[in-house]
């Protein structure tokens, strides 16, 4: 099964120049250092939200669960990083109730 309406998921901005790819967050648990050990920065976070984006597309959902904000998948793939390298990461979408684009939640290193 593919993400629903993949072609039309939405990764913020904040969600990846705010979080994804700053250190300074509390709460990212170094999620920045690995993105940015990839050859991602916070100034050119489009890259990064590109690779998200293709992933969501092309990949088939791991698992999903329901919550009370609506539907979770999990999504496990690879994205190519600047420097052309392949890289196995694990993704967070939801699709919030009431609405039917998924949006992104968080993603991070997966072990292969």
């Amino acid at each position: 099964m593919k993400l629903p309406n993949a072609e039309r998921a939405a990764v913020e901005r904040g969600k990846i120049s705010d979080y994804l790819l700053n250190s300074a967050h509390p709460d990212n648990g170094g999620k920045a250092a690995f993105f940015l050990s990839l050859g991602y920065k916070r100034d050119d976070w489009r890259l990064l939200a590109a690779a998200l984006h293709r992933l969501a597309v092309a990949t088939e959902v791991a698992r999903s669960m329901e919550t009370t904000h609506g539907i979770k998948y999990v999504l496990d793939g690879s994205i190519e990083t600047p420097g052309g390298k392949m890289t196995a990461v694990r993704t967070i979408w939801i699709v919030d109730r009431g609405l039917d684009r998924p949006r992104l939640v968080t993603a991070y290193p997966r072990e292969e």
